[in-house]
């Protein structure tokens, strides 16, 4: 339920806090006071789309808050989203004068298909044209799963059915291009023969050049390997001898000063180092040596290697992840054409489709009588007497995502009419009539908390005006319902009563609001039967009207 509306500096509207209630309440005034302008500001915070034409003139910024009392079926949604649940929900929106937007659920930045998914859970807003939504392509069919509940089946048929899709489409694309297919089967076998001759190994390239680098210089790596050595291990004039003889002379000399013992110590440890180093370099030699039969080994697989890298235009170290994704490519391509096993898994897919959209029609043949009965017999008390309503299922050649059926409202308004495409109901009277008797009975199955309709009673008035007041009073019952209403009668019916109306300070206009107590409710819908409000006989008949309402209003007497 909507507990709390604030607005500020919205079209109209400089500052406005609005504390709502249960049952049903009416919105009156002026033509052009700014009834409908508190909608358009719920809307904003709802998540509808708005720009910087909104904004009270010289103001930099609008902002709306929706204060909610919290309900279950939002509060699972909002733990997946990141929101922090609180004891209500808060829906503010903020448009400056650039025309940027912000909006927050319970203080956390929100965006505005956040605000819309979580204001279609708390809020039912049916407007002064519903009938024109009704006849839209696909309405039909959506009110009905709306009706039925619906949506798991219908989600399960169209899933079905992307995927029997996309099946489809590939087979089809199979069977064309078998040809193209196999020669490009044919190419990628080539290429992979050739590249299995070479097999080239994960990491290999590296290694292979850096061998073919070392065996082509064998000759010139044993010349430096061997001068090495023997400027190290040479009897005269190589580093080991001229260590010992430094050794020697220190040895002698740390007879006289024993400061010098650190010294021998450090050439003790360089002797060491150049025995070590002279040991490792004579092994190297030994395993060094000319070898041009595996020079002619690399050589050759170096050459190729190269070769193919060039051919495909990789670099040589990128040559067995090319391999692998070619084998990879020939599977793709083998699996893709095998005709047969694509065309069972389209035949599994249409079967399960098939079950898909039956299940779906099922339920809506079930209950496509029910909301025509249902929408029927409200017709007869908006003063259609004898008029009919049908919910009729067209089946479709084919099935189609949504279902295999298309769905189309009937309408008959008086007795002996033939029933017709609702969009094809002459008068506009009738059509909102309709409207409003769809809204009443699908808002039954709704679970949001508030419903709220902006003049949907246009067109009509008398006895039938009456009704609809009636109408809406019964659907407050259980829920919160605000009506937007230019109808004596359907306000007479509220339980509360809120009064627009626009007042100008200065040079500037603004819209104000303020709830009715019982005389000021005969004055106002005095005013709405369109005589003298202050005359004794509309007071009258507005007195007449409250007394005789759903729930009566205590007037002085």
């Amino acid at each position: 339920m909507l507990r709390r509306l604030y607005i500020r500096d919205f079209v109209l509207v400089a500052e406005l806090e609005l504390e709502l209630g249960a049952g049903f309440t009416v919105l009156t005034g002026e033509t052009g006071a700014g009834k409908s302008i508190l909608i358009d500001a719920l809307k904003l915070a709802l998540g509808e789309r708005g720009d910087a034409s909104v904004l009270h003139p010289g103001s930099s910024r609008a902002e709306i808050s929706a204060e909610f009392d919290a309900i279950p079926e939002l509060a699972g949604w909002m733990h997946e989203q990141g929101f922090e649940p609180q004891d209500g929900v808060l829906l503010r929106r903020v448009i400056d004068a650039q025309g940027r937007s912000r909006g927050y659920i319970n203080g956390s930045p929100a965006t505005l298909t956040q605000l819309r998914a979580a204001g279609a859970m708390l809020v039912d807003i049916h407007g002064q044209h519903a009938w024109q939504s009704l006849a839209r392509s696909g309405a039909a069919r959506e009110l009905l799963d709306a009706y039925a509940q619906a949506s798991a089946p219908a989600q399960d048929c169209a899933t079905a059915w992307r995927q029997w899709k996309d099946l489809s489409e590939r087979l089809e694309t199979a069977r064309a291009d078998a040809g193209r297919v196999q020669e490009r089967r044919e190419q990628l076998a080539m290429q992979l023969t050739e590249l299995a001759r070479l097999a080239p190994r994960v990491q290999e390239w590296e290694p292979l050049n850096a061998e073919h680098h070392r065996l082509a210089h064998a000759a010139e790596l044993i010349e430096h390997l061997q001068a090495a050595e023997q400027l190290l291990d040479d009897d005269e004039t190589g580093a080991s001898r001229q260590l010992a003889r430094v050794h020697q002379e220190l040895h002698a000399a740390g007879q006289v000063d024993a400061d010098l013992a650190g010294l021998i110590e450090q050439l003790e440890s360089a002797q060491s180092l150049v025995h070590d180093l002279t040991h490792e370099l004579a092994a190297k030699l030994r395993q060094t040596e000319l070898d041009p039969r595996r020079l002619e080994e690399v050589d050759a697989r170096l050459s190729s290697w190269l070769g193919l890298a060039r051919r495909h235009r990789v670099p040589p170290g990128e040559l067995h992840a090319l391999w692998q994704g070619l084998q990879a490519r020939l599977v793709e391509l083998e699996q893709g054409t095998d005709l047969p096993a694509l065309e069972r898994q389209v035949e599994a897919a249409d079967k399960t489709l098939r079950r898909a959209a039956a299940q779906l029609s099922a339920l809506r043949a079930a209950v496509a009588p029910k909301l025509a009965r249902g929408v029927q017999q409200q017709m007869q008390s908006l003063g259609m007497k004898g008029g009919r309503f049908e919910v009729a299922l067209h089946p479709l050649e084919g099935i189609r995502a949504h279902g295999a059926e298309d769905v189309e409202l009937l309408v008959a308004g008086h007795p002996g009419a033939a029933l017709r495409p609702l969009e094809r109901v002459a008068s506009g009277g009738e059509l909102s009539r309709i409207a409003l008797a769809v809204a009443a009975i699908t808002s039954a199955q709704q679970p949001v908390g508030t419903l709220i309709f902006d003049e949907v009673d246009a067109g009509i008035g008398g006895a039938v005006a009456h009704t609809v007041g009636r109408l809406l009073a019964a659907l407050g019952g259980n829920r919160q319902v605000l009506a937007v209403t230019h109808l004596a009668q359907v306000a007479a019916c509220a339980g509360a009563h809120l009064q627009v109306s626009k007042q100008s300070v200065g040079e500037a206009t603004g819209s104000h609001m303020q709830s009715l107590d019982a005389p000021q409710r005969v004055g106002e819908i005095a005013r709405m039967l369109g005589g003298d409000a202050a005359s004794a006989v509309a007071q009258a008949h507005a007195r007449e009207l409250l007394q005789d309402a759903p729930n009566p209003t205590r007037l002085p007497t």
